[in-house]
């Protein structure tokens, strides 16, 4: 791209996320010009990705349109571009549009998901990280009932409908009770000759409780609530590998499936550029109290790439959107303070609650010093999640769809739309 000549300073942002947003949002009236690039030219709401991968609600009502958002800010541009490396000598962004100058740069692409090096389970599971992701979890699970319709064999069937999630957190435990639900709800009603009997759902997790970031009492409901889903838990176990037939775990469980979802983890997306020296644990860049990237002075990181450590959270901030969302509206006011030649004040994160689903009627929520379990922490869940959306219309079209979904016990959103070739997959050889 040419480079405009103008002295207004230019902020630029990597990323459309839920930090990226917040931060261009508050620089509408600051003396800036904003830009954003981002290979999709839509925000997602990454809590509800499970829903369009289970059916529940369709896909475009957790994508919404990036320039949408900012139709109204006139310092505003959006640019769809896949960012190839950033070049902090030249002060500009390598991307296949060309390359882009700024005076500010943040990066807040967010992270992805993360296979702690093992390029089997890498290739034959199924990871859920957005939307494409989501549908193609969705196809496997729609077309893998299909084939268990018809399959001539027991044992094929029996892996068919044999469903693994690794990873305990509120995606793990929220995609889980989805598919217990499943089970439960839907299957018999949909796939006349399957009985929920051949539909086994496992949950696997490496540490001693679920949902290891909220209190004892979330974790003990939510593992209780699945275990009378028939749900089967297995803690403090690690997965040791998958050949898209059979999953082994480090206690000697063999489990014969040809669905596993892998939600044990995640790591930054850290774009070429970076040196090394700079980027931590979980593939996070080192930043100050103001999010200022380690050796810059107008580079910035914020959100889930961000390794930001403070008192309260000496092992860095945890990544989940509020903490991105606070990060750019802190980070907003202090690119302000720096033009005005203020002092700037560092980040102090604010932590209002955690919540996770475990499925019908059935949440948990930590709110400070209150624990709140079973249908009113469901509803909350449900009242966060509508609010949080981006787009009136999503909004309405989410709450549409689940007060449906809630009456009739159904959904009409189970479509194959994309085949997922499963068979590419099991005869492709594993990346080394």
């Amino acid at each position: 791209m040419q480079k405009e000549t103008t002295t207004i300073p230019r902020v630029l942002i990597i990323g459309g996320g839920f930090g990226g947003i917040q931060l261009a949002k508050n620089l509408k009236k600051a003396p800036v010009k904003v830009m954003m690039l981002d290979k999709h030219n839509y925000h997602t709401f990454q809590p509800l990705l499970y829903q369009v991968a289970m059916g529940a609600i369709p896909a475009d009502s957790i994508g919404f349109p990036l320039r949408r958002i900012f139709t109204r800010q006139d310092n505003f541009r959006f640019f769809l571009a896949d960012v190839q490396k950033i070049n902090p000598e030249s002060k500009t962004v390598s991307t296949d549009i060309g390359d882009i100058h700024y005076d500010y740069l943040v990066i807040a692409t967010g992270s992805d998901t993360n296979f702690f090096g093992n390029k089997e389970i890498e290739h034959y599971s199924m990871p859920m990280k957005n939307i494409p992701e989501a549908l193609n979890l969705r196809s496997l699970i729609l077309q893998n009932l299909e084939k268990a319709l018809v399959t001539k064999t027991y044992d094929e069937r029996e892996a068919l409908m044999t469903f693994v999630v690794v990873g305990g957190g509120p995606t793990g435990v929220e995609l889980t009770g989805a598919l217990a639900e499943m089970r439960q709800l839907i299957l018999m009603k949909d796939y006349h000759g399957l009985k929920k009997q051949h539909m086994r759902v496992y949950l696997v997790e490496g540490k001693d409780r679920l949902l290891g970031a909220m209190s004892e009492q979330a974790s003990a409901y939510a593992k209780k609530a699945l275990t009378k889903g028939e749900v089967t838990i297995y803690n403090s176990v690690h997965v040791q590998s998958y050949d898209g037939y059979e999953l082994k775990i480090d206690d000697g469980t063999v489990i014969k499936t040809r669905n596993v979802f892998w939600a044990a983890g995640v790591r930054g997306e850290v774009p070429a550029g970076v040196p090394k020296e700079i980027i931590t644990k979980g593939t996070r860049i080192q930043t100050n109290e103001i999010s200022k990237v380690e050796g810059y002075e107008d580079i910035f990181a914020i959100g889930d790439v961000a390794a930001m450590i403070t008192a309260d959270y000496p092992n860095g901030l945890p990544g989940v959107a509020p903490v991105a969302m606070q990060q750019g509206e802190q980070l907003a006011k202090n690119i302000i303070r720096i033009l005005k030649k203020e002092p700037t004040v560092p980040f102090k994160y604010l932590d209002k609650g955690t919540l996770a689903t475990i499925g019908r009627n059935k949440a948990v929520a930590d709110l400070g010093p209150f624990h709140f379990k079973g249908f009113i922490a469901w509803l909350l869940w449900g009242f966060v999640h509508i609010l949080t959306l981006a787009g009136f219309s999503n909004k309405t079209n989410v709450f549409l769809t689940w007060f449906l979904n809630y009456f009739n016990k159904n959904s009409d959103n189970r479509l194959v739309v994309r085949y997922f070739d499963t068979e590419t997959m099991m005869t492709e050889p594993v990346a080394k």
